[in-house]
């Protein structure tokens, strides 16, 4: 006969051998590697949460302004180049900006020489006619060598001989030559006033600011 001491603890060795101590709901050990577990890291925050960190500083710090001043000088300009294949123009643009208009000549070729200077009238090259734009100051602007036509004699310059720029103090752009190598471009002003010249590149164009 089995005493109720000896059958508690037959139930004991009963349990013991079959792993039954862990916690109830415990998951169970794993003896195998690791596996390592993916993580996704939200960018909602740095896409929405400030400025576009990708964006370069403005020079300066805030509030700076990358504007030239306007120009000082009424000296005229001369500069003396001779490239090897003399660039061709094929187009003008002007702006107002602060203190000053500008206008650009878009170049196709290497950089040339040039001169800005003063004059009473503006004349047509090659005829000397004159030309009708009425203004309080001209500006005559000779690029030396260079050609506004390709070497079928089409204009790469297109557009009227006259525009109308409207412009605080340029109101007219002439293109009164393109005549043996020389190419002419006159600005009708409203009143002399200073006025830089400067050069760009990538795209070659020269620029012409002139102040109020």
């Amino acid at each position: 006969m089995i005493t109720r001491p000896a059958l508690a603890l037959l139930l004991l060795a009963a349990l013991t051998a079959c792993g039954g101590g862990g916690a109830a709901g415990s998951p169970a050990p794993s003896s195998g590697p690791a596996v390592p577990t993916a993580v996704t890291t939200s960018t909602a925050a740095a896409a929405t949460g400030g400025p576009d960190a990708s964006a370069p500083a403005s020079p300066g710090g805030p509030g700076a302004s990358s504007e030239p001043p306007p120009p000082t000088s009424t000296e005229p300009v001369r500069v003396e180049r001779g490239p090897t294949d003399p660039p061709i123009v094929t187009g003008v643009r002007y702006a107002a900006h602060d203190g000053y208009d500008r206008v650009v000549i878009e170049l196709k070729g290497q950089m040339t020489g040039y001169t800005a200077d003063w004059v009473d009238k503006l004349l047509q090259d090659g005829s000397g006619t004159p030309v009708s734009a009425r203004g309080g100051a001209y500006l005559q602007l000779t690029l030396v060598p260079a050609s506004a036509h390709d070497l079928e004699g089409r204009r790469t310059w297109p557009g009227p001989r006259q525009v109308a720029a409207n412009l605080p103090n340029v109101t007219r752009i002439v293109n009164n030559g393109d005549f043996e190598g020389v190419v002419s471009v006159g600005l009708v002003l409203d009143h002399r006033a200073p006025f830089r010249v400067t050069e760009q590149r990538g795209p070659t164009r020269l620029v012409i600011d002139v102040g109020r």
